[in-house]
């Protein structure tokens, strides 16, 4: 690039940026607007962790991108900071199963990973809750992503070794987040009886923030990561309308980065509309890319497979499939329902009425967007 300041232009090594940080997924910012409620409903349900007894259980639910995840970690910050108290995240879209999510406490309160092979649920399971009860510490585990652990059949056993876990190990003190983005699934009755039975949480909500609410929180992160005067207010309000369309605020965080990345390539000092419009062609998929991070290669291929044969019936599309992988029905029939749930595919059947109906799957997202983002 060209040194060029009297025209507005951008050196080699300058950047729109302050903080380049701010726009990343993971980036947990310091002020936490407009969830007040939430936080507050969530300490109560905590509070008895910080005085070594067993928390309440927590159910956090709403659509993705309504800071459901940072409310989480905002608070385990805190309670970290508390002795005999223990915190761990599981990531539930990478760890599905019940053995993979304690794999993850063993290796949050050990600080060193499991043996990959050779151990056996119970085992693990043990060593987990006997170092507990030595160190005379409470468990809080977030359930991120909990509709994952449902999709695979695993929610109720992994939950019901969580909550029964101080039968088996007395002095056992473990409390439950569960969070879950998938509004059409009904955490509490899709679980098993001998769970329902036991598992009474506090209800969190997080709805969709409103169009004001999109506006000061974006204006913060453009506060804290673009230099002055980069991003002008009708930028910021053209940004925060395509995210209220999208009503995932991490959609208007990436937004903001890739518009910002935009203005570089040309060199300017501020970003405009059409850097805008421009970088809002990537970030409309964010919520696409994740769901397609988290599928195993079965899930990827039938994604695939329905590239080249979307909106046809299931039964002809299971011939492809079976080509592909050598699975049998049931199977593909569970990877349809979970790519379904997941938004990546609509089923529909066909208009004749009686015996013999049959599904047409077809892809939510344009076949060209999916590709792009299947690893």
């Amino acid at each position: 690039m060209v040194d060029d300041s009297e025209e507005g232009m951008l050196s080699w090594d300058e950047s729109v940026f302050r903080d380049e940080r701010v726009f990343e997924i993971d980036y947990l910012p310091e002020t936490f607007e407009h969830r007040d409620t939430q936080l507050q409903s969530l300490q109560y349900a905590l509070r008895p962790a910080v005085r070594g007894s067993r928390p309440l259980n927590a159910l956090v639910q709403g659509p993705p991108g309504t800071g459901k995840t940072t409310a989480v970690q905002k608070l385990f910050a805190e309670l970290s900071g508390h002795s005999g108290v223990r915190t761990v995240h599981v990531n539930c879209q990478v760890d599905s199963t019940r053995y993979a999510v304690f794999s993850r406490l063993f290796e949050g309160i050990f600080e060193y990973e499991p043996p990959s092979s050779g151990v056996s649920f119970k085992k693990l399971f043990g060593q987990v809750a006997d170092r507990l009860v030595e160190a005379e510490e409470v468990l809080v585990v977030a359930l991120d992503d909990v509709n994952y652990l449902f999709y695979e059949n695993e929610a109720s056993d992994t939950l019901y070794s969580l909550l029964r876990a101080h039968e088996a190990h007395p002095g056992t003190r473990i409390g439950v987040i569960v969070v879950s983005s998938d509004l059409a699934l009904d955490t509490i009755e899709e679980l098993d009886s001998r769970v329902q039975s036991v598992f009474r949480p506090e209800e969190v909500y997080f709805p969709v923030y409103d169009a004001g609410e999109i506006v000061d929180i974006l204006a913060e992160r453009v506060d804290r990561g673009f230099h002055d005067g980069v991003v002008s207010p009708t930028v910021l309000d053209r940004v925060a309308e395509l995210t209220a369309e999208s009503g995932d605020l991490r959609v208007g965080i990436d937004l903001l980065r890739r518009a910002g990345l935009n203005a570089e390539m040309r060199a300017s000092r501020t970003v405009t509309t059409e850097d805008v419009e421009e970088a809002y062609e990537q970030s409309k998929y964010v919520h696409l890319s994740r769901s397609l991070r988290g599928l195993s290669g079965s899930e990827a291929a039938l994604v695939r497979v329905l590239v080249d044969h979307d909106g046809e019936q299931a039964g002809d599309v299971y011939e492809a499939f079976a080509e592909e992988t050598d699975l049998g029905y049931t199977r593909y029939s569970e990877i349809v329902n979970k790519l379904d749930r997941l938004g990546i595919v609509e089923t529909s059947y066909d208009g004749m009425e009686g015996r013999g109906r049959s599904r047409q799957l077809s892809l939510a997202y344009d076949p060209g967007a999916i590709l792009d983002r299947l690893e």
